[in-house]
């Protein structure tokens, strides 16, 4: 009898635990992945309910189908609150789940961006793959740059050649030939030799007007040369930089780093034109109506910093033109109290490179320490899509790629590890820029400086002393 009262009681246990799951899981459907928690709570059930038998697997059952119940006003709470870069671009009437082709995008006419397809680590496989989702899904065209040869080993090699063609048959996609492409490894200057390489045509493309941006997962360093090369400066600045974007606490907004590498070594007028640039990026294309703008510093007081946020800062604070919100600490970049950072680009590249490495190594703490053993592997089932969708949050890869700001068009810096989803996000990026007129308002800002610099020869030129009457008259008789 003692045996059958303990089995009782055990199968009892095993219920109740089950049941506290199905209630946990309805109170907490906010934070868990519906369809697939459904199922492994399933498998969780059986397993740990193998003395109980059919008992137990009908319970587990029981709470699979409480959980698909639950699924379908669970999903439209979760949906507009997951900052993923393919949730934000998905729609519900789209094809295939569809991208947000709508959502802060106004409706204009399609527009044509160069595409570098050499420019990245898995080129021009992945790139290609992005380019036949984006023009799909969102109003553009596509001209692909590449060299013939590996982009029709990559169309056999990813089954693309079907997708490709329609594309092209629509119009959507045309590809331009070009001939040996920039190395990841090589220098930068290699794009004064290499004159037909895929980034240098990409950029012919765009002086010449036949594409309103350029996007490119090439070398950053040729990619900025190419730029500077073919599409010249803006007026009044002397030096272009890379902006990223960072996420911050708040999911629905990001915060504008610049630079983060284009420049290694600044000057305090440089880092003014950087929140110059960056002020119109926020307010054009983030649509942030006052951006605030932050330097990077090691305080929050004037008096600290090193030579260059020492003489940055007046320049900052004077200026009429933006918000200055005053020094930002390295631990206030993502707290949302700013919506532009500048600093210099070595500086920002490290900020760059470390934000890129938390998402991974929080994944990997959380997982070390997650209980052990059947409540650990339950906890894990609940938690396993929230802790990805994390990292994914934290990972700047996954938002696309950086605008180079300075130079006379639209360019996109992507990530050199760039895939499909990376690619349709920069090319909605680049989009977005162009349909807000982020260049009309650059434009104005250069015209800006040069009407300054005029201004200020002027003011030079009348406050230096002129020849006396004695001198002149002398002159005029020689």
């Amino acid at each position: 009898m003692a045996p059958d009262r303990g089995t009782k009681l055990m199968r009892t246990k095993q219920s109740r635990a089950i049941r506290r799951l199905v209630i946990w899981y309805r109170r907490n459907a906010a934070v868990t992945t519906l369809v697939d928690t459904a199922s492994a709570l399933v498998d969780t059930a059986n397993a740990t309910a193998s003395v109980a038998g059919s008992m137990a697997g009908a319970a587990g059952n029981v709470a699979g189908n409480v959980a698909g119940a639950a699924s379908s006003v669970a999903g439209s709470v979760l949906q507009p609150l997951v900052f993923d870069p393919l949730r934000r671009l998905q729609a519900s009437g789209g094809p295939q789940g569809g991208y947000l082709a709508g959502a802060g995008l106004p409706s204009r006419p399609p527009l044509w961006v160069a595409v570098d397809g050499m420019g990245g680590d898995h080129a021009p496989g992945p790139i290609l793959e992005g380019c036949l989702r984006a023009v799909r899904l969102l109003p553009l065209r596509v001209r692909f740059v590449a060299e013939a040869a590996p982009l029709e080993a990559a169309v056999a090699a990813q089954g693309l050649g079907d997708a490709l063609a329609e594309a092209i048959g629509l119009g959507l996609i045309e590809l331009v030939a070009s001939g040996p492409s920039v190395g990841m490894n090589e220098e930068a200057t290699v794009v004064r030799r290499k004159r037909d390489a895929s980034i240098n045509i990409a950029m012919d493309l765009v002086k010449g007007g036949q594409a309103t941006a350029i996007y490119s997962a090439g070398n950053s360093g040729a990619v900025m040369a190419a730029a500077i090369f073919r599409l010249g400066r803006l007026a009044g600045i002397e030096r272009p930089a890379i902006g990223a974007l960072f996420p911050t606490k708040d999911p629905d907004q990001q915060v504008l780093v610049l630079d983060v590498g284009a420049n290694m070594d600044c000057k305090a007028a440089w880092l003014h034109q950087f929140a110059l640039l960056g002020n119109i990026y926020s307010r054009d294309v983030l649509q942030v109506k006052r951006p605030r703008i932050g330097l990077l510093n090691i305080g929050e007081e004037q008096c600290k910093g090193n030579e260059l946020a020492l003489k940055a800062y007046p320049l900052l604070a004077a200026e009429q033109r933006f918000v200055f919100a005053g020094n930002c600490e390295g631990r206030d970049v993502l707290s949302g109290d700013f919506d532009v950072v500048v600093c210099d680009g070595f500086t920002g590249n490290v900020l760059l490179k470390f934000l890129e490495s938390v998402g991974g190594v929080l994944l990997d703490v959380l997982r070390a320490e997650l209980p052990r053993g059947r409540r650990g592997k339950v906890g894990s089932a609940f938690l396993r899509s929230n802790l990805i969708r994390i990292k994914k949050r934290l990972d700047h890869a996954e938002h696309g790629g950086a605008l180079l700001l300075g130079v006379d068009g639209i360019c996109v810096i992507g990530h050199g590890s760039s895939q499909a989803l990376s690619v349709v996000s920069a090319l909605r990026l680049a989009y977005s820029a162009a349909s807000h007129g982020v260049m009309d308002d650059l434009h104005a800002l250069g015209a800006q400086a040069l009407a300054a610099q005029d201004a200020a020869a002027d003011t030079a030129a009348a406050a230096s002393p002129g020849p006396s009457s004695a001198e002149a008259a002398a002159t005029a008789c020689g």
